[in-house]
């Protein structure tokens, strides 16, 4: 039987990336159970979450590495640091 996750690439980039999605993800569990959120206004056109921010911004950062890989040839790191920037302005300001 062939393994599960043998389609993918599994790279440490590619690890670490899943890693801190995973991370991401029950430290956001965690601080909800601990201080349950409120939608509030930011810059973003809508009244969002926590979660709804984290997801926005996850969604940006990909569109930001996928535009830089068509339209530059850079090394993706400047796209991941851009993305993780806009992740964190975001989930501030968002």
């Amino acid at each position: 039987m062939a393994n599960a996750f043998s389609w993918m690439s599994w790279t440490p980039p590619v690890a670490i990336f899943f890693l801190c999605i995973a991370l991401m993800l029950v430290g956001m569990t965690i601080w909800e159970i601990r201080s349950p959120t409120t939608e509030r206004k930011g810059f973003l056109p809508l009244r969002t979450t926590r979660g709804d921010r984290l997801f926005i911004g996850l969604l940006s950062a990909a569109y930001i590495n996928l535009a830089w890989v068509a339209l530059t040839d850079l090394d993706q790191w400047y796209a991941a640091v851009i993305g993780f920037v806009a992740l964190l302005l975001i989930m501030r300001k968002g």
